[in-house]
């Protein structure tokens, strides 16, 4: 909730889905027509400022993501959450310039995050 705070939105209702590679991947084809792994997908029923939608995260990918950047599994699944709600939140990744924003506020929210453990 820190994260949709921080953004200065209101949180509405969000769902997170944990399921793994092929059915992520099954989404991936059917809704977005990405035929790629992904370790997370977001579906946006947000209306402004409230924040809501579905967040459908693949486990085995995290799994995986965690072993490649060397990351405890703990830590890539909370980057995947925070960038799941920065998606609702509005910010996009598709370009190197939306990416780079991207990573700096998962980067700041991790942080946060941290700090309150």
């Amino acid at each position: 909730m820190k994260v949709i705070e921080a953004e200065g939105k209101v949180a509405g209702t969000l769902n997170y889905i944990f399921c793994s590679d092929e059915y992520l991947h099954q989404m991936n084809v059917q809704y977005l027509a990405h035929d790629t792994l992904t370790d997370v997908i977001t579906f946006d029923y947000c209306e402004f400022p409230m924040i809501s939608g579905d967040i459908y995260i693949s486990i085995t990918r995290v799994k995986e993501n965690a072993k490649i950047f060397h990351h405890s599994f703990n830590e890539e699944l909370n980057r995947v959450m925070v960038h799941g709600l920065l998606h609702l939140c509005g910010y996009k990744d598709k370009r190197k310039a939306e990416t780079i924003i991207m990573r700096q506020k998962e980067d700041l929210y991790l942080q946060l995050l941290r700090s309150d453990y």
